[in-house]
């Protein structure tokens, strides 16, 4: 490493991390100048003050979607503020970003070893980035939808560009035509974004959700006076809708109140029944 080189790793180091000149210097030297491990090196030590950017929390950032030959890819990347989301130097990122993630099939590791067009890695990439703008910025998950079994639909809700927003959705359906029904497939994937499904239908929520729900609702019953043996009965019909309301079959349908998500599937339905297969909705910072 030139002597430049390694006074820029420094300035870098001593940015994320605090720490004084010399020990950065040390940690470069023990980790052959890689800075993750230069960074992991000094916390060790406990001379890292705080690993102090990469300790904070990051809530905002975008997401991002691309579509290519009806396969279709999804990434979140998420900075400290609002104000860093909106900066040229992190939105052009995450529009590289979002080209490498479907090339990489929304793998992470393969996207952090990836090189971006300037010929360095990712993870390189967002090290300088972080340095550079001086906020916690995090590859937080990723997607992919490949074409197979059923075709891919997908939705960006106040989208900043084509692609960017804060809330997307993805959902496959099987049974669809092309130019007959295929336009339902863009509906499902709004109401999606709208209405915030946890499953497609009850068996797929996370038994352990539904038990955390389920201690709040009796929790909840009991604190308002009623006697015990009204606790039981009364949780089973709130646990009945909260399942109900959080499952997508069952939730009632963003355009028209009187129908239910499943309904709409059987009206749209041409050849075979219409079935959802699987779906995603990214809320960008959402439950970090």
């Amino acid at each position: 490493m030139s002597n430049k080189d390694l006074l820029d790793n420094i300035k870098r180091l001593r940015e994320m991390t605090g720490v004084g000149f010399k020990d950065c210097k040390t940690a470069l030297d023990e980790t052959q100048g890689d800075i993750e491990k230069s960074i992991e090196f000094l916390r060790k030590k406990g001379i890292a003050k705080a690993s102090k950017k990469m300790s904070r929390t990051a809530s905002e950032g975008l997401a991002l979607v691309k579509e290519d030959k009806g396969e279709v890819s999804i990434i979140e990347i998420n900075s400290e503020t609002d104000f860093v989301a909106k900066n040229e130097d992190f939105i052009n990122f995450c529009k590289e970003l979002s080209e490498i993630n479907f090339i990489s099939k929304s793998d992470i590791n393969k996207i952090n070893d990836t090189k971006m067009k300037n010929g360095i890695l990712v993870k390189d990439n967002l090290v300088n980035l972080i340095a550079k703008i001086g906020e916690k910025i995090t590859i937080r998950r990723a997607n992919f939808f490949d074409n197979s079994n059923g075709m891919n639909f997908f939705y960006v809700h106040s989208a900043i560009e084509k692609g960017i927003g804060k809330i997307i959705s993805i959902v496959k359906i099987d049974g669809i035509i092309k130019s007959k029904n295929n336009d339902i497939g863009t509906k499902i994937a709004m109401h999606i974004a709208a209405s915030n499904p946890l499953a497609v239908n009850q068996d797929g929520i996370d038994k352990n959700i539904i038990e955390k729900e389920l201690d709040i609702i009796k929790a909840e019953i009991t604190n308002s006076g009623k006697p015990a043996e009204m606790v039981e009965k009364i949780s089973s019909g709130k646990i009945s809708k909260f399942l109900n309301d959080n499952s997508l079959l069952n939730q009632i349908w963003i355009m028209d109140s009187k129908k239910k998500v499943s309904d709409i599937l059987k009206e749209n339905s041409i050849d075979k029944p219409l079935k959802i297969l699987n779906f995603v909705r990214y809320k960008v910072g959402e439950g970090v």
